[in-house]
């Protein structure tokens, strides 16, 4: 996979492989988020091939056998609000909440200098198309406390425009 970490061939292994888990060990510390995790939890549409992930490191990218693997950069105080473990047995990995992913994504996009909420509304809905019935199912506790964390205009504006979507699903 990279210097140091190997994986046995399909013949030689128990169970199979999971790629989330190959994420979190390829570089760290790290958990997958962004697009990969959106689509995970079913907010895009998109069925997203590169697992994306976050760390605290430098931004890196690897073209593994086993796919392609990118890790974007996040400060140590952004970092864990917003975690979850995934997966079962041995194949235990960390992954973004759907809030978690959300505010990675709103805070990485260089596209978002200083959004409204009616530029963030056009952004979700139209750009990255996630269906309104899944953003309905945000938890804003969650999502306020990420953007605490934060401390990004970006993502507190995030944290706004999904209470007032919320507010007007029926």
């Amino acid at each position: 996979m990279r210097k140091g970490l190997y994986v046995l061939g399909d013949r030689y292994r128990r169970e199979p492989l999971v790629r989330e888990l190959l994420a979190n060990l390829i570089y760290g510390p790290s958990y997958v988020s962004l697009d990969y995790a959106l689509s995970r939890h079913g907010l895009i549409p998109e069925r997203v091939a590169e697992v994306t992930s976050v760390t605290t490191g430098e931004h890196r990218r690897f073209v593994t056998p086993m796919g392609v693997f990118s890790y974007r950069k996040i400060t140590p105080r952004r970092y864990s609000e917003g975690i979850e473990w995934h997966g079962d047995g041995v194949a235990r990995y960390l992954m973004a909440s759907p809030e978690k992913a959300l505010a990675d994504k709103v805070a990485s996009d260089r596209r978002l200098r200083r959004p409204t909420n009616a530029a963030l509304r056009a952004y979700l809905l139209d750009d990255l198309r996630i269906d309104p019935d899944q953003l309905a199912t945000l938890d804003l506790g969650r999502l306020d406390r990420i953007a605490d964390a934060y401390r990004s205009h970006r993502v507190s504006v995030v944290a706004r425009t999904v209470a007032r979507l919320q507010e007007s699903f029926p």
